[in-house]
């Protein structure tokens, strides 16, 4: 049997294998909130690792071991250092809060914190990340297809997409939950077991650590321009920071049980998240070593498979990749597809029924994929696509959010000023100092906008009082991620 017939069998099975669980989570889906945060009955372990599931994707598998390739430690700051510095962050200071609010989506937090303009604005940008970084997954899916079996990665995009629309379409959160369950323990073992057999190929880690450069483990720039610092800081806070506000993430504390479990949950996935991704990145690494004429890095992980697993380990492999993928891929269109139904329907149809945000909800998971296509199908790399879908976030919505969450003068005219500022400093650095993080930039037009802003209009716009969803004055006290007990 030939490699490609038994990669196209080995993902027959997997795909298969998905759908039945999207069938399964259908049946237990008959209202909005069961779709969109399963009924918030989702345990510790199951939360952990959906979590895991959904921060560990292509960007991750491909890009992250392609950047560790190219620049060894400094050049993963982002992902996977950033990324769970934010687990834990949000696990601290933000999980009990937005689970005991009720909410299908932090937008709703934004809108009643703010005002509707804040909350439109949080909803594009939402939108716009959610849709990007599913692009972005989408050309590792096509790009891993067309390695492996030949396939025109177009024909990889558009196949991997319809797999991940139907099941989260008919199976919302806990299909997701479930499917990721399933994913994690695929993506653990191709990876361990592609790990082990490169280093014995390799002669054992003696051999590579000889071998690289002295800078391969170095976390901080060497050169001192402004520049290069600045973009430093951001890669730091493209996800350390900005992603605090990810729908995808805050829709999973709403899932949770209870506040105790959406806290610990986070703080188990901050720790399995980081384990985890240190092996793409120590392929990287060992590749940067064994295999250092590779044309383009983001190759690496189904290089080293093809260089070093039996054809029917591959195709394992080649399902733990497509694991980390979907399990990211299928995580966004939900988020996305909650917005759009939560915080978007109500400005064309006033007051719609729980069956009608439903269906929006479904549909909206199809009208994001198809714009995630049309973004993969432009798309080039799958690490910078990734990065980028941060952008506005970090420029313009995290700032208003955070002081919105912890300072209770936050109010309206702040925000929407730190929200215009950070988006005319993006927009406004990118024509004059394109070489500049213009985000980051933003970030902190946001930050002075919003504190004088704020400061100067708590007479005339006083802060707004704080409910959840059915309309109860929200308790604000233990809201730290600190309690190890109790609700």
């Amino acid at each position: 049997m030939s490699l490609q017939t038994t990669v196209f069998i080995g993902v027959g099975i997997y795909i298969f294998a998905m759908l039945v669980i999207g069938i399964y989570a259908s049946r237990r889906i008959h209202t909005t909130a069961e779709f969109a945060v399963a009924g918030r009955s989702l345990g510790v372990w199951l939360l952990a690792t959906t979590i895991i599931a959904t921060w560990f994707g292509g960007g991750m598998m491909m890009g992250g071991s392609g950047a560790a390739y190219d620049n060894g430690m400094i050049g993963v700051i982002a992902d996977p250092f950033g990324a769970a510095v934010c687990l834990f962050l949000v696990g601290m200071f933000f999980a009990r809060l937005m689970r005991r609010l009720k909410f299908f989506t932090f937008v709703e937090f934004v809108e009643q914190r703010f005002g509707p303009t804040c909350g439109f604005i949080a909803s594009f940008a939402s939108l716009f990340s959610t849709i990007l970084w599913t692009g972005g997954m989408l050309v590792a899916f096509g790009l891993i297809f067309e390695i492996l079996t030949g396939v025109p990665m177009l024909y990889g995009i558009l196949g991997g997409a319809l797999v991940v629309i139907v099941y989260t379409m008919i199976g919302g959160m806990l299909a997701v939950a479930l499917t990721d369950f399933v994913q994690i323990i695929i993506i653990v073992v191709g990876l361990v077991v592609l790990l082990v057999v490169v280093l014995i190929d390799s002669g054992g880690w003696g051999a590579i650590a000889a071998r690289l450069p002295e800078d391969a483990w170095r976390m901080v720039p060497i050169s001192n321009s402004p520049e290069i610092w600045l973009n430093y800081m951001r890669a730091w806070l493209i996800y350390g920071l900005a992603d605090i506000c990810s729908q995808s993430l805050l829709q999973r504390a709403m899932a949770a049980k209870n506040e105790r479990v959406a806290q610990n949950a986070f703080y188990v996935a901050g720790v399995g998240y980081l384990a985890l991704g240190m092996i793409p990145v120590m392929l990287g690494i060992i590749a940067s070593v064994t295999m250092p004429e590779l044309e383009n890095s983001e190759q690496v992980i189904p290089a080293l498979a093809l260089e070093h697993l039996h054809p029917v380990f591959v195709a394992v492999f080649v399902g733990a990749l497509l694991a980390a993928i979907m399990s990211s891929c299928d995580s966004t269109l939900l988020a996305g597809a909650t917005i759009l139904s939560t915080n978007m329907l109500p400005l064309v149809r006033r007051n719609p029924t729980d069956p009608q945000r439903l269906i929006t909800a479904r549909w909206g998971i199809v009208v994001c994929g198809v714009l995630a296509v049309a973004v993969a199908i432009n798309a080039k790399e799958v690490f910078n696509t990734a990065l980028d879908a941060n952008l506005l976030t970090l420029a313009a919505i995290i700032v208003p959010f955070v002081l919105g969450v912890w300072w209770k003068k936050a109010n309206r005219s702040g925000a929407l000023s730190a929200m215009i500022a950070g988006i005319l400093i993006w927009l406004a650095s990118g024509l004059i100092y394109p070489d500049l993080p213009g985000d980051l930039l933003g970030l902190g037009a946001s930050l002075v906008t919003m504190v004088t802003v704020t400061l100067l209009t708590q007479k005339i716009d006083p802060p707004r009082g704080l409910v959840d969803r059915d309309g109860n004055t929200v308790d604000l006290d233990n809201r730290l991620g600190v309690l190890l007990s109790g609700a």
